[in-house]
């Protein structure tokens, strides 16, 4: 291990920590076939109770909740996260925090190609952008832009998760806001366990709960979940009530880097933008 690995080491492990307390704590004994014994001083299950339940020793298990150096096998991880009734995407998760081997994604890019800028703007009169793990918009067509006003904010700025925390414009716009934003921080935490320790992923995520309460509350679940489509609504101050169905697309086997387009939902919304901005 290098000097320069250890400290995001044991930003993972502190993770890793936090991540099993807080689903630990949310499995009641009756759950899992055990006798509630009276009354608790903890939510949830205690230590000593999911190491047996896992077939693991108490210490190891303890050891691996305190975040301390230890080894963990793929078998092992497997126990511990049926006995934590982890869905898919929590039990990958917690594999990437226990540093077990899986493939690793290309390094994030901020570069984006010609040919993929001529893409942005034959997707008009929809909406389409490009971003990357950490939701910086690295590129956008016009009807985007429309829709979001990117191009108002400077250049440091452009990051969607961070505009739909602190900005009031967006949260205006985005009608199922409240609805929307816990799934995002848990699609954007389950991204982050593969830039553990990388200052741009720490510096978002120092501001977001310096900044906006409601992140600050969704961050503390440890929740998580992959990148899926949905669909959104907006309330846009021009063209008013939009209706997106929005599809994610990896531009790459393992790239980080995703194309967003934005179909309309419904008739009304599809005249709108042909009002606005024709056939293309």
């Amino acid at each position: 291990m290098t000097a320069a690995s250890k400290p995001k080491d044991a930003i993972r492990r502190r993770e890793l920590a936090a991540f099993l307390r807080s689903r630990r704590e949310r499995i009641t004994p009756e759950q899992v076939g055990l006798p509630s014994g009276g009354r608790r001083r903890t939510p949830g299950l205690r230590r000593e109770e999911v190491a047996q339940l896992a077939g693991v020793g108490v210490t190891w298990y303890t050891w691996l909740e305190q975040g301390r150096d230890i080894n963990a096998s793929a078998q092992v991880l497997e126990a511990v996260s049926a006995t934590l009734r982890l869905d898919p995407h929590e039990r990958a998760h917690l594999f990437t925090l226990a540093g077990v081997l899986k493939p690793k994604a290309e390094p994030e890019g901020t570069a984006v190609s010609p040919g993929l800028r001529s893409i942005l703007t034959k997707l008009e009169p929809y909406p389409a952008a490009v971003h990357n793990a950490r939701t910086d918009i690295l590129a956008y067509n016009r009807v985007y832009d429309w829709l979001f006003d990117v191009s108002r904010l400077p250049f440091e700025e452009r990051n969607a998760l961070l505009q739909c925390f602190t900005n009031p414009e967006w949260q205006a716009r985005i009608q199922n806001w409240t609805d929307g934003v816990p799934r995002s921080v848990a699609q954007f935490r389950a991204s982050m366990a593969e830039h553990i320790g990388e200052p741009s992923w720490k510096s978002l995520v120092k501001r977001l709960r310096q900044e906006s309460p409601a992140f600050e509350v969704l961050w503390r679940r440890h929740d998580v979940q992959p990148l899926n489509n949905h669909t959104k609504r907006f309330l846009h101050p021009e063209a008013g009530r939009l209706c997106f169905d929005y599809t994610q697309l990896w531009l790459g086997r393992r790239s980080d880097v995703r194309l967003t387009t934005y179909t309309p939902a419904d008739a009304e919304t599809e005249a709108k933008l042909l009002a606005r901005w024709g056939r293309g």
